[in-house]
This record gives structure tokens, sequence and C-alpha cells, in this order.
């Protein structure tokens, strides 16, 4: 099939005039960033990890009202509960009390959200587009999800996790690859730092594999990318770090400014915030955490309640060099122009190249 074909299939389904998606990001998905994707035409997004059900609804209802309402509403398949080990966080507490406020023990008790009661909240926010990454969404509620009329969207990062998502019931597949700034999609947190596959590598071999629509992302940031993952058979892009320099992101200026500046060598993965392997830039706090006389950071999420006093600190004073400043390989592409403004462009530039 032809890309046009493709791109065309996709964006009449999900009411789109342009095949481009906002990644759901935890900690920016402010809703005045999905408003100006929307309203370009594109698809926004809300990465609701951290989200209670009330605000889960809240943001819903803020973008729907002032757009076309087309955003995809994101949660994470939780992790089994976490071996707790007293004497690795005494040290990981240690190792952090150089970067920022002291840690209490207590730190490592924090929990995200009712992940029960976040699925419920999405059912009641009535999201066209469901979406998940570290796993699958049990069979009853996908079979809920279909029945109220949204689709699911499964992030994998290999060819086995997206040949799973698909068996399961996955509208789309959302295919990341390893260039991906935040936290890695894997459906085992051991396997995150060992299967890395780049998107162009894994992304023609996904695209034949299985049936579903797929979805590029991980280090697209400009047309050049977006039409190189049409060609090699995605029917749509996801950008997540592309948009985080935009007004609309409402990143902290160090870490914006940042990225305008960071080569692809100059990320690495790290499970230094969160516990959980994800893409950062290389700031002082997460080189240090990754030389061999560091602690071994403390399982997720665990280790996130352990950071969060200096992550906090950190974005208080601008901090960039203690901050968990996500970013992917493609950074420096990243544009500060207005969100609408650059699915604009993004698309017509790849229209461009595309044959």
């Amino acid at each position: 099939m032809e890309w046009s074909q493709r791109t065309d299939a996709f964006c009449v389904r999900y009411g789109l005039r342009v095949p481009i998606l906002l990644a759901p990001m935890a900690g920016v998905s402010a809703p005045s960033l999905s408003i100006a994707v929307a309203r370009a035409g594109g698809l926004g997004a809300c990465g609701a990890l951290l989200m209670q059900p009330g605000e889960i609804v809240s943001w819903t209802q803020t973008v729907r009202a002032a757009s076309n309402g087309a955003f995809q509403l994101n949660l994470w398949i939780p992790d089994p509960p976490p071996m707790r080990d007293g004497e690795r966080e005494r040290r990981a507490r240690e190792f952090l009390s150089a970067w920022g406020p002291p840690v209490p023990p207590e730190a490592g008790n924090a929990r995200p959200p009712d992940f029960t009661a976040q699925c419920e909240a999405l059912l009641e926010a009535g999201a066209p587009v469901v979406s998940s990454v570290m796993g699958l969404f049990p069979p009853d509620y996908v079979a809920r999800l279909k029945a109220a009329g949204a689709a699911w969207f499964a992030t994998a990062s290999t060819v086995a996790e997206a040949e799973a998502a698909q068996a399961a019931g996955a509208d789309a597949v959302i295919v990341q690859g390893m260039e991906a700034g935040g936290h890695r999609a894997a459906f085992c947190a051991e396997e995150a730092e060992r299967a890395m596959a780049g998107l162009f590598s894994l992304l023609p071999i996904v695209a034949d594999r299985v049936r579903v629509p797929v979805i590029a992302t991980g280090g697209i940031a400009d047309g050049r990318g977006v039409a190189a993952a049409l060609t090699l058979g995605a029917s749509a892009v996801q950008i997540g770090t592309g948009f985080m320099r935009c007004p609309e992101a409402q990143l902290p200026p160090a870490w914006s400014d940042a990225l305008a500046h960071a080569l692809p060598e100059q990320t690495l993965v790290t499970r230094a915030f969160s516990g959980r392997a994800g893409r950062s830039l290389a700031t002082a706090y997460a080189l240090a955490a990754a030389a061999p006389e560091a602690p071994e950071p403390a399982p997720y999420p665990v280790q996130r309640g352990l950071t969060a006093a200096m992550r906090a600190a950190a974005v208080a004073e601008g901090a960039l060099e203690r901050m968990q400043a996500w970013a992917g390989q493609s950074a420096s592409l990243a544009s500060n122009e207005p969100a609408g403004d650059l699915v604009e462009r993004l698309w017509s530039d790849a229209r461009r190249l595309l044959p």
C-alpha cells in the first residue's frame, strides 16, 4: 500500500488532517500544547501516569472545549511490586544528598495514583484514543474500551511486543525506537536497556508483520524524519521532544534551551531518575549516577520517590544539571515556534520529500 493510502485511511479513521501525533509525556502534558496540535489537524496527548482520576477528566474537558477533541490519554501498565532493599535505598539516599535536599527514608514509599481508578477515569472522560506503555491492558478492559467506542494504541519497543499488541486487540501499534526521549516502553523493565532497537531498523519489520496501522516514534523532529517513517511503512508519526520547545509545552527555560544544543551523543539512557530506563540529557547528575562507584538505582517507583525532592528543587532553581531533563536523540532539531505552526511545517516539509 502506498504511503498516501495508509495516511489518508488513518486520518479519516481518527478525524485528523495530518498524520502527526503529539507523544503523551507525563509532566509535559499542558492542555495548551494538545489544543494547539489538535487545532492544527494532529492528535493531542496526555501522559496521565501521575494524574488523579479527577485531574484526567478535567484535562479532557479543557482540551475538548478548546479544540476538535482529537487526543489520546496514556497510562503505564504497572510493573509487579518492587523488591525493597533497605541498604540499597540507604546508599541511594546518601548519594542523592549531594545533589539536593536530604532524602528521608520514607521517600521511597511514594506510589503513583491507583491504576484501576485511572482506567475508570479514561472511560469516564470518553477519550477517543487510549494508549498504553510498559505492557498491555487486560482483555476485559480492552473489551470495555471497544464497547465505549475508544481505540487502543499499544506502544511497543520490539517486534515481539508489537505482535503481542496486535494479538491482544490493539487498533494500532506505536513503534518506539531507542532514540526516543523519556522512558523506554519495554514491557519488561529488565529488557529496556538490552533490547534497544533503532526506529528505522524496527519500523519496516513491524510494518511487514502486523496488519494494524503502525505509528512511528523516536528521533522524529523534522519533515525528513516524518517522510522517512511514512516511506518505511508507518501510517502516522508520534513526536515528543520535537514539540517540547514550543511555548505551549511550558518547559523550564533551562531545559528548553539545552535541547536546542544537544547532539545525539549528548543523551543517555538512565534509571537514575525513576528506576525505569529513560533517555535524558547527559547532565552532571545523570553522568555521576552512571559512574562505576555510584550506587545502583532502586527499582521503579522507589527511585522516583527518592529523587522527588532533588527533581523539584532543580526545577525551582533552574538547575539543569540536577533536572530530570528527558530528551530524544534528535533534540537539537526541536523548534521553539508555536506548536500549530510546527505541525503545519512538519507536514509541508514531509510532503515535499514524499513521492
